[in-house]
């Protein structure tokens, strides 16, 4: 494993970018293989937006069997490893890239040239590297994998907003290490100040 180092943060951000927010689903969003997701945007800039669905797990896998698939962990420590990492749930993250692994982490592990800072307290690293200090106990305080991720060409996503599709609101990093999978989209929503039995279909801002 590389020394770690301060990563540098991401040459993406600006005032006007969602870097570190969430992208949660309206009742609008046309796709629906994105509906009910809440999404944390890793990148965005003139060019594009990239972004990890944090609320939806990867079918029939577990952190523990990915580990020793991918050979990161010999078959013999399985039962060490439910006990170490048997709690942190495999993502889908999203629709491209789907057999690759990307790391959200708190910011307290870091791998030279490799892990991104995305906000404050909140690291993306997608390397085996980081697996490996998973599996050994050495990695971060928290973590969720997820394999693939969301994708969108320039001017898209602001297209999507304007039409509705997404509520872009702050992250809350808690939420995103939360394994209650399945309250985070309403959480997400509440924490906005927003009831999810008063969501509408038509356009509009919250």
């Amino acid at each position: 494993m590389q020394n770690p180092a301060s990563p540098a943060r991401s040459a993406l951000s600006g005032p006007n970018f969602l870097d570190g927010q969430f992208l949660v689903a309206m009742p609008g969003m046309a796709d629906e293989r994105f509906a009910r997701s809440v999404i944390y945007v890793c990148a965005h800039s003139a060019d594009g937006a990239m972004g990890i669905i944090v609320n939806k797990a990867a079918t029939d896998i577990s952190m523990p069997d990915l580990l020793v698939q991918l050979d990161v962990a010999p078959e013999a420590d399985a039962i060490r490893l439910r006990e170490r990492v048997g709690h942190m749930p495999v993502l889908m993250g999203g629709p491209v890239e789907g057999r690759r692994g990307f790391v959200l982490h708190t910011d307290d592990f870091h791998i030279q040239q490799s892990t991104l800072i995305i906000d404050d307290g909140i690291c993306l690293t997608a390397t085996v590297e980081i697996l490996r200090a998973i599996a050994s106990g050495e990695g971060p305080a928290s973590a969720v994998l997820a394999l693939g991720y969301a994708g969108w060409q320039a001017g898209q996503l602001e297209s999507e907003i304007m039409a509705n599709g997404w509520l872009n609101c702050p992250a809350d990093p808690a939420l995103i290490f939360n394994a209650d999978l399945d309250a985070k989209y309403d959480l997400a929503l509440r924490a906005n100040g927003i009831d999810p039995a008063m969501l509408s279909m038509t356009a509009g801002r919250a």
